[in-house]
């Protein structure tokens, strides 16, 4: 088996493994992270009623483009957590979505919690 193969098995292992011990719902959702190549996305999830609540990501309309993909994800992370704060969202459990916690992933945790996210 090759390295990518290998590697990608090992993510979708990390998610399935997390997914089982956190769930959001409306008083706490889930904010979940995806991390493609050149973007990232962030989303407020109620678990209970299979409802996204929030959402914000590197690839918006009027997003801006400048920086490092790191920064990028900084500002997604304050994004996420001002429309959160606009739904009267102040707590979420914070799901990597089986990434290392490091890098950008880390990058928009700390985006959200300066801005007001607890997790």
């Amino acid at each position: 088996m090759n390295n990518v193969l290998k590697k990608r098995q090992a993510k979708i292992r990390r998610r399935k493994r997390i997914r089982k011990k956190i769930g959001g719902s409306a008083v706490t959702p889930r904010l979940s992270v995806f991390r493609s190549n050149r973007h990232i996305y962030a989303q407020l999830i109620d678990d209970l009623r299979g409802v996204t609540l929030a959402s914000a990501s590197s690839q918006e309309k009027n997003f801006p483009a400048e920086g490092d993909k790191r920064s990028r994800a900084y500002e997604v992370g304050k994004l996420i957590a001002a429309r959160a704060r606009e739904q009267k969202i102040e707590e979420a459990v914070f799901d990597r979505g089986g990434n290392l916690y490091h890098g950008r992933v880390k990058a928009l945790a700390d985006g959200a919690r300066e801005s007001g996210l607890k997790f």
